[in-house]
């Protein structure tokens, strides 16, 4: 009777399963070694996560704890492609190995061939512990390449609201303004500074008003993100990063508002709304915060008068 064998996968990223080294060509030379060795696959179990840290963290390496834990009476070989797909860290690669050795598991490996001697431990850690040194070598210079490209002007967290991210041929990703969202995002910004939008909550209202404009899980345009997005100096046009020790530098790609427009929605911000919260920011009112006095240049209000029987 054959031996039962379960497969696990695992790449870094989403991309990396379209690669050479993706998911796919993972399982097909693992599938390859079990018929070579008489092994019955049982199960596959992938995951699209970094290497580093708590296995437990890793959903197909717990699924396939609780497939073993799931039928204590077998005895299964887990198969994978190479010692660096296990752990790469040097303490999680050895509670990883323990969880598999309570479970009455073994491990098999394709470049690797374990060995429980005082050797072979020995020979297992340093393979640990060098998968754990490139682990945080590789992220030691994406965070230098990140700052470098910080600090030539290039955005390289999420896009914001109203932009988005394109190729160019020999500058990477870069922002552009995504309409229609880029459009509200600036009649946004600019009816909160001339007064048009009384309070933050009014600027939620209006954006809530336009069905593409991002929602959280639950369906709605919440206030708090509404006031993140006001309070981003990305806008116009410059990068600030406190990580990076960057401060206003003219970023490369297009801004949406002035800096007068930010600098008088940060000083409104800072104040105290004294008109309440309004529902109606309709077309009633549209030239509202438009139109300003001859003399002060303050927003004229609006509002209709009611009579005994209509408004």
């Amino acid at each position: 009777m054959s031996r039962k064998a379960v497969i696990y996968c695992r790449v870094s990223s989403r991309s990396q399963e379209t690669e050479g080294h993706g998911l796919e060509s993972q399982e097909t030379r693992c599938r390859s070694y079990a018929d070579t060795k008489g092994y019955e696959i049982a199960a596959v179990f992938p995951d699209t996560i970094t290497g580093g840290g708590d296995f437990m963290k890793r959903p197909g390496m717990v699924a396939l704890l609780s497939f073993l834990d799931a039928q204590p009476d077998e005895s299964f070989v887990v198969i994978f492609d190479d010692l660096k797909r296990f752990a790469r860290d040097r303490d999680f690669h050895f509670k990883l190995r323990e969880a598999f050795r309570t479970r009455n598991a073994t491990l098999e490996c394709l470049n690797y061939q374990f060995d429980d001697s005082p050797e072979g431990e020995f020979m297992e850690t340093i393979f640990a512990a060098q998968g754990q040194l490139e682990r945080k070598q590789n992220a030691r210079q994406t965070a230098q390449k990140t700052e470098a490209r910080m600090k030539n002007g290039y955005w390289v967290h999420d896009a914001p609201i109203g932009y988005v991210y394109k190729p160019v041929k020999g500058r990477g990703k870069m922002l552009f303004p995504n309409e229609p969202l880029a459009s509200i995002v600036r009649e946004a910004f600019e009816g909160y500074a001339n007064g048009r939008f009384s309070t933050q909550a009014e600027v939620t209202r209006f954006c809530a008003s336009f069905p593409e404009f991002p929602r959280n899980g639950k369906g709605k345009v919440v206030q708090e993100r509404i006031s993140q997005m006001l309070n981003k100096p990305i806008y116009t046009g410059h990068i600030c990063s406190e990580r990076y020790g960057i401060h206003w530098l003219k970023g490369q790609h297009e801004a949406l508002i002035s800096m007068e427009t930010f600098e008088k929605v940060q000083t409104r911000r800072k104040g105290i709304a004294h008109a309440p919260k309004r529902a109606n920011i309709g077309d009633d009112f549209a030239l509202r915060g438009v139109v300003v006095c001859g003399c002060c240049d303050t927003p004229m209000r609006s509002s209709w008068s009611k009579g005994r029987t209509k408004s």
